[in-house]
């Protein structure tokens, strides 16, 4: 059976009318890319919709669009850049309390504050993460907000067998002027338990649910044309503490939340208040996919 998206009425959240199973039936998703160039690297949640971020580099290719829902298929809406434009952005997320503002981290590790006015983003400032570490390649940003405070986890993706992930975290803060400023950063290696293999991404997105549970996303990737496979897993838990300090305990054993054979998820956002993620992928030739889970209430 069709799992439609609908809105949710007052709080405008979106979610699914019925739970997923361990393993998603391809009918659960809803198409919004075709091609290489319109799949989903990282997603937002933005009022009765989310923002979208695609990962692309040359000049005239969509960087960031508007993703919405109707009683139909979703609807996907270019964004205009009025200034600077990223290049490769791989990850995007909401600034607490700063309505319009969202932080994107581009794969080579440089976190963009940009505001999103209307039909037209625009980039306030610009930072590079703290600790790059040689070879890393970031697909993943998540904000955590607790009293004011605020701490941002990140990962390098890892490769394969010989490559685990790296998740950093540190506490986050802002300049006067809009500048991501990062404390001292903390890591930890984490492989993931499905998929395996050759091809594998540890961690292709990450988020964290209200209770401080760390969500990721893992993803396999043949080539452009595939065959592509996917998890979200439950790896562990962040803590913010009152004084800003943050620390990150991941689990011995992650435990796989669903299993996405066919698909290569890049972006994965727990939805406030609704215990659903939003899911979507970069298929690479074809497409991209959204849908949701009920994997946030852990």
């Amino acid at each position: 059976m069709r799992l439609p998206l609908r809105l949710l009425a007052a709080t405008t959240l979106l979610t699914l009318l019925a739970t997923a199973p361990a393993v998603a039936a391809p009918e659960d998703w809803q198409r919004v890319g075709t091609d290489t160039r319109s799949g989903v690297s990282g997603v937002a949640h933005e009022g009765a919709g989310a923002l979208v971020v695609h990962d692309n580099k040359r000049t005239g290719q969509q960087r960031l669009s508007r993703l919405t829902y109707a009683e139909g298929p979703p609807t996907v809406t270019p964004l205009s850049w009025a200034g600077t434009e990223p290049n490769d952005l791989e990850a995007i997320e909401a600034v607490p309390g700063a309505p319009g503002d969202y932080l994107a981290l581009a794969s080579r590790g440089i976190v963009y504050r940009i505001n999103v006015e209307g039909g037209t983003a625009t980039v306030l400032d610009h930072s590079p993460l703290p600790g790059i570490g040689e070879g890393d390649d970031f697909e993943s940003f998540a904000l955590v907000s607790r009293d004011g405070r605020f701490a941002a986890l990140w990962a390098d993706r890892g490769a394969g067998t010989d490559r685990p992930a790296t998740l950093y975290a540190a506490p986050l803060s802002f300049a006067s002027w809009g500048q991501v400023l990062f404390g001292a950063v903390s890591q930890r290696v984490q492989r993931s338990a499905y998929p395996t293999g050759a091809g594998t991404r540890h961690i292709s997105d990450i988020t964290v649910t209200d209770s401080g549970r760390i969500l990721v996303g893992s993803a396999s990737d043949a080539g452009d044309d595939g065959p592509f496979d996917s998890a979200v897993g439950d790896a562990g838990r962040v803590t913010l503490s009152a004084a800003g300090r943050v620390r990150i305990s991941l689990d011995a054993a992650p435990k796989v939340l669903g299993t996405f054979p066919g698909y290569k998820i890049e972006a994965v956002e727990c939805l406030p208040g609704t215990g659903d993620a939003l899911l979507g992928t970069d298929d690479e030739n074809a497409g991209g996919y959204v849908r949701t889970a009920p994997y946030c209430g852990v």
